[in-house]
Formats: C-alpha cells, structure tokens, sequence
C-alpha cells in the first residue's frame, strides 16, 4: 500500500514539475510581447468580409476614372486585398466565415463582387466556382441586408428592395436610438446619412453582377413572421416619405444624425472603434460633401486604415483592435503564477490601465444619468462606449496588477466597482454595453438580420462581472450577487452548460459561469456545479482537449470540433472551479496542454474561438492561445499544491 501511494505522490510529483516548466515558458512567451508602454494587443482577424467591403469603400471613395477604370491611388492596396480574398477561397467554390466552417452566402457573394469589381475574369475557374457555390446557396436574393444594402450603393442590388435606414430614427422622441444596441447604433447612424442623401456609385466599366442572381426568385424584404410584414410595410410608407416627405425635416435629420456622428468620433480611435461604423462615418462624410482635406473626413480614414494588418505579401484588416482586453487577461494570468519575474511587467500593465479608465459620460448613461462615469473600453479609446465586461476583467486583473500610484488605483477601483453595480440589468445579468437592452420587437425590423440589433444579458459576462464583485470584496450576500447569481441559476441549459455569447460558445459560457457559482453560490449552487462539470467532462475529445464549433450557435447545441488550446484550458478552468483538478477528465486535459506547447513556450491555434455576432461574424484572438493555457495550468497547479498542502496537514 506504502509503495502504491509513494508512486502517486510520485507521478503528482511529476506532473508538477512538468506544469511548473510549461508555465514559466508560458510566462516568458508572454513578456516578450509586452509592449515598452505596458500593454499587450495580439492580433484580431476574421473573415474575408472586410477586405471584401473594403473594395467597396475605395471604390465610393475613389469613383472609376472616366474610362471606367479604377482609380491610381486605390490601385496597389485593392490588388492586395484581392489576393488576400483569393488566398481564402475554399475547394468548393466559397468563403467561410470561420475556421473550420463551411461556404457561407454574404461572404461568397461579396468576396465574388469585389474580385470582379477589381477585373478578375468572371469566366476564371475561380470565379466560375465562387458563381455556382453562391447560386447554390440562394444566390444574391438569400443575402442578408448589410450585404444588399452595400450593394445598393452601387447599383448592384435595387434600392427599393433594401431596408430603409432613416436619419430621422435620431430625432424620434422617446430614444428609440437606444433601445438598439451600441455597435448597431454606431452603424446605422452613418449609414442613414448615405442612404438619405441618395448617392450611387458608378462601378469600374459598368461592371454589375446579376449573374449572381438565383433564377425564378423575387425581390422582396425579409419576411420572417407577422411582426416583420408590419414593419417591411413601415418600410414602404419610410420610402414613400422619401419621396414626398417635408424636406425641412429631412435636412433637420440629417444635421442631427451628423451632429451625432461626429459627436461620437471624439475621445475614441474613430466611430465606435470598429470597422463597420468607421466605413460607414468615412462614406457619410463624403456624402456630406466633405473635402479630401477636411479634418475631420482625414481623421477618420487615419483610424480606419490603422486596422489594416500589412506587408509585402498580407493586407488584412482587423473588426477592431484589442489591448484592454489583451492587458487585462494577461495582467492577470501572469499575476497568478505568483512568479517574480513578472512583477515588473504587471506594474507597467496597471500604470497603463489606469490611463485608459474612461470618465466622460457615454451613450449608457441615456438609461443612468445619474451614475458617474467610469470603466474600461475594449479599445485604445472609446470613451462613448466603456464595456462591461471588459471593466470586469481590468477590476480581477488589477487585485494582482498593483500600480505605482495606488491612491490613484484604489479610487479607479471603487468608481469601476460602483458603475458595474450600476449597469445590472433588471434580470440581474450583465449586458455588454447597455443596460436592460432587450427590447425584442426591434429584432422584427428589415435590417436586424445581421443578429446583433439588441445587446441583451448573457451568462460569460455576468459570470465575470459577479467574480470581479466577488474579488473586490463584495460579501456573497450582497444583493447584486445574489441577484446574478439567480440569473445564472435560471439560465443553465438542461445539458449542464450555459451559452456563451462573446466566446465560442457552451464552453466559454460554461467556464465562466462555474467559476462565478463557485465563488458566490458554493454550497446552494453545488448541484448546478457538479452538473456543469459532468458536462464538460462528456464532451472531451479522445486526445484529451477541447473544442466547440462555431456551428453550435446555428443548432442550438454543443457541436464538437478539434481540441484548441484556448477552449481546452476555458473547460480545465471550468473543471478546477468545479473542484475536480484530479480526474481522468481533467488529468488528460492538462497532458493535453503540456504536450501541445511549442518549445518557444506558446501554443498554435488555428482554429475560431471568438464570437462577434453569432451566426453571422466570428473573430480569432490571437493571444487566447497563449494566455488563457498559461492560466489553466496556473490554476490547476495551484489546486493541487492546496490540495497536497492539506492532506500533509492531516495527523497520521
């Protein structure tokens, strides 16, 4: 018996030497990235879409030359684009809007566009698949209305067959602006400006692509329910006061709508910081008749074009950038290694943070005027829209982070604190953005196909808003913990798991949810923990990781795909809040890591894991593959160091 459990103790031995190894590589991996003012930001890639949509905006920004052809200056970046849109085509013909998935209509379509806008030969092998796999998917008809309406702009798609946008939603009475969510605000805004004013585009040479077409099909606006015809008919009546309306509240409309816009365009690295508003503002202004030189239009384009990725064989553009996030999670995953090599760097991460702490009132306060402003933006700078979640995360990063100046860190703190407790929902959730979002017969309207009209609360944020209440030293039974915890009570689905929205998908929910009921609930939560676990341990893949496809935002369910590192160490983090670190299940999930690690102490992750908009755009973070491993193996070698610590505690 002696001899059995000296060779456990044995292998634990083991393994935590080989967890400590793999860690400090991890940490080293990490540092050499820090930049020199204390942020990380690794990459944040999509699909083709936006090099696709790109073309479109030099081609509204630099019209065909009277010969028809492109213009000089948009010529050797559009040829990029182009081959960057190639590179990606699939062997049937199509585009994906994540890896690993399948052809997808919207991105097939204006992948096709743009080449042939760029004069690549319909009639090339490339194009020739690209042409059926559209038409077999439904053709241009089936697209959703970002794409129509884009192509409307250019003659593509007929204008009378695409939603209306109309400036006026700015001056309707009773805020209906922000009862949308804060990214379809940021669009639509613009983009009503350039629907308003009425301009379309010529294309290089009268190109058009009614080939794309699907034969036999009618035009018409999406018809989902009842609810939707109500509003397509409110549709005909907006186009009907297009045409016949007061043009002094047209005009009135339009100043506002601008008024708005570049209200929204200072303290922040352009409209929204992401790339569909930021086109939009660039072609409203121009539609505004504004100057090449006019400031305000240059601004705009400086900041778009700082989302491109390029070299001498890469242009691709990024939905937006990520250094909060990036900072937060990694301040945090180095400050739990407890390694001292590291404090310097997490010094330096908190000095960096508490600069971007946001303290001007944004679009949130339209629902809590009187709740002072604080918080974190995703970005660089957005100060109109502070996020949730990642003020979460920069408060759990900051209980390691500690700046130099801690008053000033202590007051950034307690003010972060009091605005997260101030943007709880009434459902006890947490929301990305906006508070009590979920007004959801806007989903009905003819544009809100793109799925992300509404930012409702979601069981990953609210998980990590409750953990960060939790580690500021709120007790558990303050009201608003208890509140989200019964939030996460009643959303669990009956497998165990709960939806992630902003990661993909049953595990990254799942994860974080677990970690907050373990904290808050440990007792009372206990059977919805264990059954959390029994979950997470039934979808295991055979080599001992984990992975979820993005196709189970479409079904509705887990939908299993090849191990990724990212989404192995969510549900090894899922496990240990659990309090299972000793299984099979969870034995295998670290080999997993351990094994996959690459000598340079980083993990290769090729597949998708983040979640823009289910169903319609997905995004690759590309330090999730490092750090979030780095803070799975900390954390299970911390379980298992309080674990041994424990049972030598005990008397013999």
């Amino acid at each position: 018996m002696r001899s059995v459990l000296a060779a456990s103790r044995q292998q634990a031995q083991q393994r935590a030497e080989r967890i400590d190894r793999a860690t400090a590589q991890a940490v080293k991996a990490l540092l050499s990235v820090q930049h020199p003012e204390g942020y990380w930001c690794g990459e944040l890639t999509a699909d083709s879409t936006l090099e696709s949509d790109y073309v479109l905006l030099q081609l509204w920004m630099h019209p065909p030359q009277s010969d028809g052809s492109w213009h000089p200056p948009a010529q050797k970046r559009i040829e990029k684009a182009c081959r960057q849109i190639l590179e990606r085509q699939m062997g049937d013909g199509g585009w994906s809007i994540y890896k690993p998935g399948p052809s997808e209509l919207n991105a097939t379509v204006r992948a096709y566009t743009a080449l042939k806008l760029c004069g690549f030969d319909p009639d090339s092998p490339e194009l020739r698949k690209a042409r059926r796999r559209a038409l077999e998917l439904g053709g241009l008809q089936e697209c959703n209305s970002y794409t129509k309406i884009n192509f409307s702009l250019f003659g593509l798609y007929p204008r009378r067959y695409v939603p209306s946008v109309p400036p006026e939603i700015v001056i309707t009475p009773g805020d209906i602006l922000y009862e949308m969510s804060s990214w379809t605000r940021s669009m639509i805004v613009p983009l009503s400006i350039v629907q308003a004013l009425g301009h379309t585009k010529n294309t290089p040479y009268g190109v058009r692509v009614d080939e794309l077409l699907a034969p036999g099909k009618k035009f018409s606006l999406p018809k989902r329910d009842s609810a939707s015809l109500v509003f397509n008919h409110v549709d005909r009546v907006i186009k009907l006061w297009e045409k016949r309306g007061l043009k002094n509240i047209r005009a009135r409309a339009i100043r506002e709508a601008e008024r708005w816009m570049l209200e929204r365009t200072r303290y922040t690295d352009g409209l929204g910081a992401i790339y569909p508003a930021m086109m939009y503002c660039i072609m409203a202004l121009e539609s505004l008749g504004y100057a090449e030189d006019q400031p305000d239009l240059l601004e705009a384009i400086r900041h778009f074009e700082n989302l491109i990725l390029e070299s001498e064989s890469r242009f691709q553009f990024q939905p937006a950038v990520s250094p909060v996030w990036d900072t937060a999670i990694c301040a945090y995953a180095l400050g739990e290694t407890e390694f001292s090599l590291s404090q310097e760097a997490i010094t330096k991460a908190a000095d960096w943070l508490l600069k971007k702490e946001i303290r001007r009132k944004g679009d949130w306060a339209v629902k809590r005027p009187d709740l002072t402003p604080s918080g974190w933006a995703f970005e660089f700078a957005n100060e109109f829209y502070p996020d949730i979640d990642d003020t979460a995360m920069v408060l759990i990063a900051l209980r390691h982070a500690k700046a130099k100046d801690r008053d000033r860190q202590e007051r950034a703190e307690a003010r972060a604190l009091n605005w997260l407790l101030g943007m709880q929902s009434s459902d006890g959730g947490w929301a990305a953005f906006d508070v009590d979002n979920n007004w959801q017969v806007l989903n009905k309207v003819p544009f809100a196909d793109h799925n992300a009209m509404l930012d409702p609360t979601c069981p990953d944020i609210t998980g990590r808003v409750i953990d960060a209440l939790l580690q500021a030293d709120l007790p558990r039974d303050h009201s608003a913990i208890q509140r989200g915890v019964r939030y996460l009570l009643r959303t669990q689905e009956r497998d165990g798991s709960w939806y992630g929205r902003w990661g993909v998908n049953y595990l990254y929910g799942t994860f974080l949810a677990v970690r907050a009921l373990a904290a808050a609930a440990p007792f009372e939560g206990q059977p919805s923990i264990q059954k959390s676990a029994e979950f997470l341990r039934s979808v295991q893949n055979p080599d001992g990781g984990w992975g979820e496809s993005c196709a189970s935002y479409r079904q509705n369910r887990f939908v299993p795909m090849a191990s990724t590192p990212s989404q192995s160490a969510w549900a090894l983090l899922g496990l240990a809040a659990a309090n299972d670190v000793s299984s099979a299940s969870a034995q295998k999930g670290v080999e997993f890591l351990l094994t996959t690690q690459g000598p340079d102490g980083r993990w290769s992750e090729e597949l998708t894991t983040g979640t823009g908009f289910p169903n319609v755009f997905y995004i690759s973070y590309s330090l999730y593959k490092d750090y979030f491993p780095l803070l799975a193996l900390t954390t299970i070698r911390t379980h298992l160091r309080n674990a041994t610590q424990a049972a030598s505690s005990q008397p013999t």
